[in-house]
């Protein structure tokens, strides 16, 4: 192994290190040392994230409610504040003014006669059309959320209902005609998602309904009409389907534009299961239909997931926040059914992805979309450390103990020549433990293996395998991002066609980065660190 010669930046990033502390993002403060190797912590915020949204406390999962209006962007999720298992839902509630740091707000909405509040969603009445405004001019939030009442013997109601808030979405009331939408036959029944169809001056709602998608229109978001439905024999159907979202989105660098339908399963994703595919189409006001191209490419290989990796379920995306350029914003929940309950930590679970914008792209392999940590993240950007032209005839240390603190970083590299060959990233710690991830030419297939990653044993299928993703991209340049945060890592490769996230927990924070080459000699064209800081 050789190791880069970084002396010239040793003592800057050591004394920025010294100055610059970490805040977590629900406010509650982490020792912090001279280096990453020194940091204490108490037990219970060992593994703590450090500028992913957790709860302060009890259980969290599905992003819910998501809008921006007024300079604040608004998470909702699935909440269980007494237990860090899941237990009777609620609505947790964070708001944030660029999407990276949150502050934890009080619940949004409790459980009542009609059941525990599962997941949906929220949209800004900009014209008052539900009459729900205190007045006449206001501009009330309106959320859709899914009431499910336990039945006994394993079965439930569920039934669609809302609340609308009169203070830009601090605090609800429950509409007096509960449930809007009822239901007698259909067991999973859940999950609407409202969108505003500007083209035909309507509300609509696609539903989750077993192993199908059912799509309604409404002009008032109280009355709701049954249009169509979409799925039945599509795609993935291991599991349930969940958690739909439907959109529009312009095809990056043509006049044209395409509607996108997410569907998140469970079990029955690409590595194991919950995950979320993605459909390509069109939407005439009333039925969604596959473009033919797409339908194809799914039937031939089912390859369309939002992400590869074990650790990205029922992400959907933010109402009233669309990019000037057209693309949406979405957040997804940071864990994964087969083992979320089970993950060592005590006082809460679960985190929240970062935020990511959503582009669509159209060349010789069709449709994809494009994935990427949104711009508002550069804002946090500290200590730079830059290296060129490197050239990797064995396994090479980029970032060696104290040169720079991994546990809150963003890391971009660039590799253009490598025709035959593989690479390997690893991120180590003193006490032996190690997560692997890179590109293996022999399949075509970026991987993840946190099978030697830290604490791994408490459940037998968070690392009974190693996760792989398909390179769908035909580019001979081999790019990508990579975003750590003490306890999990989100893969960006090729400008974000393929996307991976993972959790682990290491038993010591990782102070190394190395890279391997696997066939072939090459030249890591670039590689740049940025600590990224969070007070």
């Amino acid at each position: 192994m050789k190791t880069i010669n970084h002396r010239n930046l040793l003592f800057a990033v050591m004394w920025c290190l010294f100055l610059v502390g970490c805040k977590n993002t629900t406010g509650s403060k982490q020792n912090v040392a001279e280096s990453s190797e020194a940091r204490t912590y108490t037990e219970e915020e060992l593994y703590r994230p450090n500028f992913h949204f957790t709860p302060k406390k009890g259980w969290m999962n599905d992003p819910n409610g998501m809008f921006y209006y007024n300079g604040y962007y608004h998470l909702y999720f699935q909440h269980y504040p007494d237990d860090n298992v899941w237990g009777p839902m609620h609505w947790g509630h964070a708001i944030s003014t660029d999407m990276i740091t949150w502050t934890e707000q009080p619940i949004a909405l409790y459980p009542d006669e009609l059941g525990t509040i599962f997941s949906g969603s929220a949209v800004v009445d900009i014209s008052n059309s539900s009459g729900l405004g205190d007045t006449e001019r206001s501009i009330p939030v309106v959320a859709m959320y899914t009431s499910s009442k336990e039945l006994g013997d394993g079965n439930w109601k569920q039934t669609q209902s809302i609340a609308y808030s009169n203070d830009e979405g601090k605090t609800f009331t429950k509409f007096d005609g509960n449930p809007v939408i009822d239901n007698t036959k259909i067991k999973d029944f859940r999950d609407p998602k409202v969108t505003w169809d500007e083209a035909r001056n309507k509300w609509v709602m696609v539903l989750a309904a077993g192993d199908k998608i059912m799509f309604y229109d409404s002009k008032d978001l109280k009355n709701w009409n049954l249009l169509s439905d979409f799925g039945q024999g599509i795609g993935g159907h291991g599991g349930v389907w969940e958690c739909p979202d439907l959109f529009e989105l312009p095809v990056l660098g043509t006049d044209e534009s395409k509607w996108v339908l997410f569907v998140s399963i469970n079990p029955g994703g690409p590595n194991g299961g919950s995950a979320t595919q993605y459909f390509i189409g069109d939407f005439d006001g009333t039925k969604f239909t596959m473009d033919k191209d797409f339908e194809k490419r799914l039937n031939e290989n089912h390859n369309y997931w939002i992400d590869f990796g074990r650790d990205n379920y029922a992400g959907v995306t933010w109402s009233n926040a669309r990019k000037k350029d057209g693309s949406m914003l979405m957040m997804g929940w940071m864990s994964n059914w087969d083992y979320a309950q089970k993950v060592p930590t005590e006082k809460w679970r679960s985190a929240m992805t970062i935020a990511r914008t959503i582009q669509l792209q159209k060349n010789e392999s069709g449709y994809r979309l494009l994935f990427n940590p949104v711009s508002e993240l550069n804002n946090y950007r500290g200590t730079k450390f830059e290296e060129k032209n490197i050239q990797i005839k064995e396994e090479t240390n980029l970032i060696g103990t104290n040169e720079i603190d991994l546990s809150s970083s963003e890391i971009h590299f660039n590799i253009s020549d490598l025709q035959t060959g593989s690479y390997t990233f690893k991120l180590k710690n003193k006490v032996g433990d190690e997560l692997k991830f890179g590109f293996n030419h022999t399949n075509n297939t970026y991987y993840v293996n946190r099978q030697n990653s830290g604490k791994v044993g408490f459940e037998e299928k968070f690392a009974n395998k190693v996760s792989v993703a398909p390179r769908t991209s035909t580019s001979k340049e081999f790019t990508g991002t990579i975003l750590l945060d003490k306890t999990s890592i989100e893969l960006f490769f090729d400008n974000g066609e393929t996307v991976m996230t993972e959790i682990f927990f290491p038993n010591q924070p990782y102070t190394q980065l190395s890279i391997e080459p696997h066939g072939q000699e090459f030249i890591l064209d670039s590689i740049e660190i940025n600590k990224l800081k969070f007070n």
